[in-house]
């Protein structure tokens, strides 16, 4: 995993693993997963509108391909990609499973559904 020493960076940061998504989750409060596939035009689409989500929001995001560790997909139940996984303090919270979506549609997900009540 790449290295930061912002608590919420504002690029996305590749993971590697399920090691590196649990420590990832796990050391920011709101964290927005991107699961994608090496090849998926979709995939590909998305990239730069997570980027944005990350600038525009206090989540941290992170783009993990989950063919590299495949436990993961039956762990969050990836069915297609792009799945894009809201994570709260840790835990899974919500998910967008819609294809691609604009930027202002994932800020929107992400501070809806970020909120702590």
């Amino acid at each position: 995993m790449q290295e930061t020493t912002d608590p919420e960076p504002d690029t996305p940061v590749r993971l590697d693993d399920g090691d590196d998504l649990a420590a990832f989750v796990t050391d920011h409060d709101l964290a927005l997963v991107d699961f994608y596939t090496k090849g998926c035009p979709l995939c590909q689409a998305i990239e730069p509108v997570v980027g944005n989500v990350a600038r525009a929001t206090d989540a941290a995001v992170g783009l993990l391909n989950p063919r590299e560790d495949l436990d993961l997909i039956e762990t969050y139940d990836v069915r297609s990609v792009p799945t894009l996984l809201l994570f709260a303090d840790g835990e899974p919270v919500d998910r967008l499973v819609d294809g691609f979506q604009e930027t202002e549609a994932v800020v929107d997900f992400v501070e809806r559904r970020g909120r702590v009540d």
